[in-house]
């Protein structure tokens, strides 16, 4: 069967494996349709300490189940439209016995410490499936990377009386965004420099958007928050400026989360930690409970999934995508391929 590799930084190319065999309690899923990951980017790029090389990136799937096993339930039966919660958990750590296995210390995610969906077929262990009957492949393709930001507003207590800003208007940017809007029913103040995914983000839930490259953030903010500033601050760009903005602006006594990793070290005036008695939290991948969420979001329909998806390929047309994406990331929120 065809696969796509990240071969080394900047280079990609086709190859042939054999087809899993699934052990008793998995299935076979036949691939149809697969989301690059931010993180699949800086895969490419060469920016992702998890990763080695060569490797088979891919974790936002929307896959049909092939066959099944001894001791898979019979709710799961061929021909069913599923999508894959990428992660492992070691069961062991301490993460896990806290049962928030999310953040397992071991953790596997498909296509960064292992190898993952870029192929024609997979297994995996029933567990890690969420059908959907009422979702077709494009959405059940974007229940993942929605799934990390819906965590994030999680993590924050997001509550409807509460002024929630969020720094990236990205795919994690927007799960949070809809998460905490459309989901919780928070104002939300979406933070990006691109014009194009701001007016997304407005149709993601955003009660109001500001452009940092443009606006003055910090009036903004105050104008919008009568002086206090926003109740959380959830950051999902990974940049130093938005990880210090995040706990400049956000109100006395606000929670902040952070999905984004930086990519160098973070300078913060910490008396604020202390002066504003802050929460402050990560937010790692993300649980059943929010695929969960994300798929009842999809399925009423408010989700603005058309503006979403930038591209959609083919499978040959993999690997370029990629490439394309790595030289213009500006205007690209999501790209599909098709299998």
């Amino acid at each position: 069967m065809k696969t796509l590799l990240i071969d080394a930084p900047g280079k990609f190319s086709y190859g042939e494996k054999s087809a899993p065999v699934p052990a008793p309690g998995e299935v076979l899923l036949r691939i149809r349709r697969l989301g690059f990951c931010g993180s699949d980017l800086s895969t490419f790029r060469g920016g992702n300490p998890l990763v080695t090389y060569p490797r088979i990136p891919g974790h936002e799937i929307a896959a049909v189940i092939e066959s099944v096993t001894a001791g898979v339930p019979a709710t799961f039966a061929v021909g069913q439209a599923v999508t894959v919660m990428p992660y492992t958990t070691c069961g062991k750590c301490s993460s896990c016995r806290q049962k928030r296995f999310n953040a397992c210390r071991h953790n596997q995610t498909l296509g960064v410490q292992q190898d993952g969906a870029f192929t024609d077929y997979i297994t995996t262990a029933w567990e890690k499936l969420i059908p959907s009957q009422s979702l077709g492949l494009r959405e059940l393709a974007l229940v993942e990377p929605l799934a990390v930001g819906f965590h994030a507003a999680s993590r924050g207590r997001v509550t409807p009386t509460d002024t929630v800003l969020v720094f990236g208007c990205g795919m994690i940017g927007l799960g949070a965004i809809a998460a905490a809007g459309l989901h919780r029913g928070a104002t939300v103040i979406a933070v990006d420099i691109e014009d194009g995914k701001l007016a997304v983000a407005k149709k993601a839930g955003a009660t109001h958007v500001i452009n940092s490259k443009t606006e003055n953030l910090h009036e903004r903010l105050l104008a919008l928050t009568d002086g206090h500033g926003p109740d959380v601050a959830i950051e999902a760009v990974g940049n130093p400026a938005t990880f210090t903005a995040a706990v400049d602006e956000v109100c006395f006594a606000g929670r902040v989360v952070y999905i984004g990793y930086a990519k160098a070290p973070v300078s913060y005036e910490t008396k604020y930690f202390v002066m504003k008695e802050l929460d402050i939290m990560g937010s790692r991948n993300s649980t059943p409970e929010d695929f969960r969420d994300v798929v009842a979001m999809l399925a009423s329909g408010r989700y603005p999934v058309a503006d979403t998806v930038t591209r959609t390929v083919s499978f040959a047309e993999a690997g370029q995508a990629l490439a394309d994406w790595s030289a213009n990331p500006g205007v690209i929120t999501k790209i599909h391929v098709e299998l």
